[in-house]
């Protein structure tokens, strides 16, 4: 080969190679608006922060959470507060997507990967539409089949034969109806379920100083009380013949003292709900708060519930009987900063008072046990024995 040959086959190589690198960048590249490829974001440069409104739909289940005046809200659950946590986790993650495949189908492959709208297929996507301020869409994002790791003998679509489990999703984004993308995130908590949007944040009871339990049937009712923390419960009052026993009335002796909810009731009506007359567990605490809740009927595992709160807190420190001028000034630094928390403890709870909430039964039904069932269990007296007949017989 002489110089003019190997010149010429290096300009065809280099030729060719262009081409090829052409070529590729061209099926690598974008299959949404964003210019995105394989390995590039799925979604471009979102800006989370621009995002005020989260639209997640299916078939006919929806669920909006939006920003109204800086709080994240549950539309579908009257704007109640939405766990900011989970909304956040969520934006970051939609943000940092990126394609892991790509895949050019025709409309009829869509239904198999539950990508089809307009009524096309049985399962249809879930779409996730991202807003701004004005309502207007930012990014929409249609979520399809779950992406199940590959098995031998396994299809490229991500179906194995011998089963498997999700590493991934199909999804379409940006309008492209003829390409697909892998995702390698699941993102199997986006879903149109309000209930797991809540801010599950809620009140707790802490040192418990009495507690009484009234209800429909008067003579089910029963308060017993304590004298200071860690004593004792006792009956408030006592019946004839009644004995209160320890372990049972352990087992009411801190109510609600880590209590949850499932969910949040919108409009509902206390008579539908059984609250209209309901049974009411009061406490006070040696904090000096006063809760009253509330327990209507019991559907599916849960309790319809309310509750109030009210607090008296001392206004001074009593000084100890034996205080130093010297500890004087640490000792109203600690009341006041008790002070303090006591009190947005008690603003933080009020603002649960407006609401009708789904409590797991497993929480309230501890508490809500009749009078008779904190009473020691009396053992049945045996019968006296029967006289022999002779005896009798003798001697009456």
């Amino acid at each position: 080969m002489n110089r003019k040959q190997f010149i010429i086959l290096l300009v065809l190589v280099v030729v060719l190679g262009g081409a090829g690198l052409k070529y590729y960048r061209d099926n690598a590249s974008s299959w949404s608006s964003g210019g995105t490829g394989i390995g590039q974001k799925l979604l471009g440069n979102l800006d989370v922060n621009s995002v005020a409104q989260i639209s997640v739909k299916q078939g006919t289940n929806e669920l909006l959470l939006a920003k109204k005046n800086d709080l994240w809200r549950v539309t579908q659950r009257g704007d109640y507060p939405a766990n900011f946590s989970e909304i956040k986790t969520l934006l970051v993650k939609l943000g940092d997507l990126k394609i892991v495949q790509t895949e050019t189908v025709g409309p009829s492959q869509l239904p198999r990967l539950e990508l089809a709208t307009g009524g096309q297929g049985t399962n249809p996507p879930t779409v996730v539409e991202l807003r701004g301020t004005n309502g207007a869409a930012i990014k929409t994002l249609l979520l399809g089949k779950k992406h199940l790791r590959k098995g031998q003998g396994a299809s490229p679509m991500g179906e194995p034969d011998d089963g498997g489990w999700p590493d991934g999703r199909w999804v379409m984004a940006g309008g492209a109806a003829d390409r697909v993308a892998v995702v390698s995130d699941p993102l199997e908590n986006v879903a149109p379920k309000p209930e797991d949007w809540l801010n599950k944040d809620f009140f707790k009871i802490e040192k418990a100083r009495a507690i009484a339990v009234t209800f429909q049937n008067v003579t089910n009712s029963w308060k017993l009380v304590r004298e200071k923390e860690g004593a004792d419960l006792k009956f408030a009052e006592s019946k004839p013949g009644e004995e209160l026993d320890s372990a049972k009335a352990a087992g009411v002796a801190n109510p609600f003292s880590a209590p949850s909810f499932a969910d949040v009731a919108v409009g509902v009506k206390p008579e539908q709900v059984g609250l209209d007359k309901p049974n009411v567990v009061e406490v006070a605490t040696l904090d000096g708060f006063s809760y009253t809740i509330k327990v209507g009927a019991k559907t599916n595992e849960n309790y319809f519930v309310t509750m109030t709160v009210a607090a008296n807190f001392p206004k001074e420190r009593t000084p100890g009987k034996d205080e130093k001028p010297e500890d004087k000034t640490k000792l109203d630094k600690d009341f006041a900063d008790q002070q303090k928390k006591l009190a947005e403890k008690l603003a933080s709870e009020k603002a649960f008072e407006p609401w009708t909430f789904l409590v797991p039964g497993w929480q309230v039904d501890p508490i809500v046990k009749e009078r008779a069932q904190l009473l020691v269990e009396k053992k049945d007296e045996p019968a006296p024995a029967e006289k022999p007949a002779d005896e009798k017989k003798d001697g009456n």
